[in-house]
């Protein structure tokens, strides 16, 4: 079966998200901030989750905004199901739709498989809970209002390969295993979620980067990490950006349930 658009659109018109709202969770962080940026220079309305509402608005206001519309701010912690739901709310409220989510925020761990308790590593895995929580509620505001949606999850190479020993000896605590198993959950709940909603005109997609350090890892890993990507380097936040964007946009209207792997070509060995 074919349908046959009455028009084309054009390149530009693919990627243009003027006229839509982006929920971004962890838009102050390393890679979030690049995310939160690409999607407002494309012309999309943000909305900034984080813990503190007062630097959620905060990076709200220094984020481009070509189209003259007001980013906002609201406050979720995203390990509290009460605080996700409120803050969705306060979302919604505040900005009368949201079209797109980017589940970016993520509670670390820096107990590695040698000494993390069961404690750690279930909590580590609660990250999960939350972007269930924060996709589904999208989901159900989507379908409320008889419109459609885009989620994008955020995994990780290490969801699809193991680890590299050898580049974390003597230098830091090895690649946590709870981490692994999160973006290995997270990838596969991309996978299950997409072919439930997919009717619903709800659309979900996960971004996997790669090796993306910031500047305050230790400089040897960063050198035995290089060595181990065929690019032999590390990636920089804004090589994220085109991947975000298309991922939000009605240039990927015909995908769902795929993880797009942005990894220097890690993964590819």
């Amino acid at each position: 079966m074919t349908c046959t658009p009455q028009h084309e659109p054009t390149v530009s018109e693919l990627f243009d998200l003027s006229g839509r709202t982006s929920l971004v969770s962890g838009a102050s962080g390393h890679l979030g901030g690049a995310i939160a940026r690409a999607l407002a220079e494309a012309g999309s309305r943000l909305v900034v989750a984080s813990r503190d509402a007062d630097r959620a608005q905060s990076v709200a206001d220094a984020l481009p905004n070509p189209n003259g519309v007001e980013h906002c701010g609201v406050a979720m912690d995203q390990m509290d199901a009460d605080s996700v739901e409120r803050g969705f709310a306060e979302a919604v409220r505040q900005a009368g739709r949201i079209d797109v989510l980017v589940n970016n925020g993520h509670e670390g761990l820096g107990a590695d498989w040698t000494d993390v308790t069961p404690e750690q590593f279930t909590r580590q895995l609660a990250n999960a809970t939350a972007y269930f929580q924060l996709a589904r509620l999208v989901r159900n505001h989507a379908v409320e209002r008889k419109g459609r949606a885009s989620v994008i999850m955020l995994g990780s190479m290490y969801g699809v390969v193991g680890s590299y020993p050898d580049a974390y000896e003597g230098v830091g605590p090895a690649s946590p295993a709870a981490y692994q198993a999160l973006k290995g959950g997270i990838i596969q709940m991309t996978r299950h979620l997409a072919v439930y909603w997919a009717g619903d005109g709800v659309r979900v997609n996960c971004l996997s980067p790669g090796p993306f350090p910031p500047e305050r890892i230790d400089p040897e890993m960063v050198r035995r990490l290089c060595t181990h990507s065929p690019m032999k380097r590390m990636g920089l936040p804004h090589e994220l950006k085109g991947a975000v964007v298309f991922l939000a946009a009605e240039a990927s209207s015909y995908m769902t349930g795929q993880n797009l792997l942005i990894d220097g070509g890690w993964t590819a060995w």
